[in-house]
């Protein structure tokens, strides 16, 4: 099921509609450092852990630069593809650690080589999703919303099966806009994404 799920080419292009649409509402309020107009300032990315999304539109990170000459600060809107500066796509990310628990080590070496892992990438994710997201402004605003608490040893799992979605997709998408605030550091605002399953 999850790798058939990695093969969609659709939710791949799904989570390019979401960037697009937080990208354009971020746009129109303006640089928010002056309120200057901001200007596409985008950078490249090499993502790896994909097989679909092989169009183009991943290997840009949606950015902008203020156009004010006093000002010109950088302006990167939180994405949903992405997780920080982290190679791998979210997707992957969430996926690969949310299955790790279950996985024979046959299927676990059969994962790494499909999607050309290292052990030690694997181990840094664990560490993150353990250690780090724990701890993180983003995770203590949302932990409250969940009774009883969910088993931090056990994340993403844990997480992406207490969220409410119709399919695993849905589920990642939801999980992928909770992570929204720790994908940047240079953009401080509130967004309202919605993520509609009946667009996917």
């Amino acid at each position: 099921m999850c790798h058939a799920f990695l093969e969609d080419s659709r939710f791949y292009q799904f989570l390019f509609q979401i960037d697009q649409e937080i990208v354009g509402d971020v746009r129109l309020k303006g640089c928010a450092h002056c309120g200057g107009r901001l200007h596409f300032a985008r950078y490249p990315r090499k993502p790896r852990g994909m097989r679909c999304a092989r169009d183009g539109t991943y290997e840009t990170r949606l950015s902008f630069c203020c156009a004010n000459e006093g000002c010109r600060r950088r302006c990167t809107p939180p994405p949903v593809r992405f997780l920080g500066r982290k190679v791998y796509l979210g997707t992957i990310v969430i996926l690969v650690m949310a299955m790790e628990h279950g996985l024979s080590p046959k299927r676990r070496k059969r994962l790494i080589d499909q999607l050309d892992l290292y052990p030690q990438t694997l181990s840094r994710w664990r560490q993150w999703w353990r250690k780090i997201f724990p701890v993180s402004r983003c995770w203590r605003t949302h932990k409250g919303h969940f009774i009883p608490p969910v088993d931090i040893s056990q994340l993403p799992g844990a997480l992406l099966g207490r969220l409410q979605g119709k399919d695993l997709a849905h589920r990642v998408c939801l999980l992928l806009r909770l992570l929204m605030p720790i994908t940047t550091s240079s953009w401080s605002g509130s967004l309202k994404v919605v993520i509609d399953p009946q667009k996917m």
